[in-house]
């Protein structure tokens, strides 16, 4: 009964234009005095086929409002499960739903692919955070930790709780980006006095030209960038040094380590990828680079790489002005 009363509001403009139009044929048929048994007998027959087709109205109104429900509890599936449109503007909101759908596929796609990539990105860093945390319980352990080593992996766990909240940073939707003039040479000291310690401690030199370059940049953002390289050259270097010096307006962060394959250089900057270096050194996430390259974006820096596997590694980063943010 409910859903008949709903069909009959439905319709309710169609039904009070028929009793308009009844009212006015049986005023036509008095003001013609026409015999009352012959206008009670066509009023009668118009109801009739009133009724009829009300009738058959609703039977495909009751018919179709089934099949939406039998499809509505299959609609994440299947939407071929839809009746078919009975009219233009039927039509039109099946399309809405289409597209409504697809863009619910689109972004149920999307957070399933950066849920697996959080969670291979987490269980990678836990796993490098262990190491400096199993350095520090062994120097512990030996009764008279030699101070200098502990703080080497203190810093480890430092720049490994940076780069966390680095992503979280860049996969937010605010990066507190602020853009002025800042002077590159004072950005690159705060990160070489940083790394200095490891420098010494691994024995490798650490070459700096000054720039004397201005750059419009956030200082903050360009210092992780630059701290992420010189961690990277550390990482990979075992004789020689880093030298860091500017071509005109790029800055060139060089090392003597052991290089990256042809192969691999054009994937480097990708999301998660380690290469035979990384596999070989130890657990990383393979998101150092990766991050470096969403902040260039960000500032609307370039950062290229030149390489040559046991020759050397350079990273070029491209600090020329632009008109802002890329992102």
């Amino acid at each position: 009964m409910k859903l008949f009363f709903s069909y009959l509001r439905s319709h309710i403009r169609l039904l009070v234009m028929l009793l308009l139009f009844s009212a006015v044929l049986s005023g036509v048929l008095a003001l013609y005095r026409t015999p009352p048994e012959a206008a009670l007998y066509g009023l009668a027959l118009c109801l009739a086929l009133g009724l009829c087709f009300l009738t058959s109205g609703f039977l495909r109104y009751r018919r179709k409002h089934l099949t939406l429900k039998r499809a509505l509890a299959r609609l994440p599936e299947d939407l071929s499960a839809l009746p078919e449109p009975g009219d233009a503007l039927q039509g039109d909101y099946q399309q809405m739903v289409s597209a409504l759908d697809g863009l619910r596929r689109r972004a149920a796609s999307d957070a399933a692919r950066d849920r697996d990539r959080a969670e291979t990105f987490y269980t990678a860093w836990v796993h490098q955070i262990k190491t400096p945390m199993a350095a520090m319980g062994l120097l512990l352990q030996s009764g008279t930790p030699d101070a200098a080593l502990l703080k080497e992996e203190l810093f480890r766990m430092e720049k490994y709780a940076d780069l966390v909240l680095t992503y979280q940073r860049l996969d937010s939707d605010s990066t507190d980006l602020v853009l002025r003039d800042c002077d590159l040479d004072g950005i690159i000291r705060a990160a070489v006095k940083e790394y200095a310690r490891l420098f010494i401690l691994k024995k490798l030199t650490l070459t700096f030209t000054p720039t004397g370059l201005t750059v419009l940049t956030d200082e903050k953002w360009l210092g992780f960038v630059i701290g992420q390289l010189l961690g990277n050259a550390l990482k990979y270097t075992r004789k020689g040094g880093v030298s860091v010096y500017a071509r005109g307006e790029r800055l060139v962060i060089e090392d003597t380590g052991m290089g990256i394959p042809a192969s691999e250089l054009p994937r480097i900057f990708e999301r998660s990828f380690t290469g035979e270096n990384g596999r070989a050194a130890e657990r990383t996430t393979g998101l150092g680079l990766y991050l470096c390259q969403r902040a260039c974006a960000l500032l609307g820096h370039g950062i290229t790489a030149e390489s040559e596997a046991g020759k050397g590694t350079r990273v070029i980063l491209d600090l020329r002005r632009s008109e802002g943010p890329m992102e």
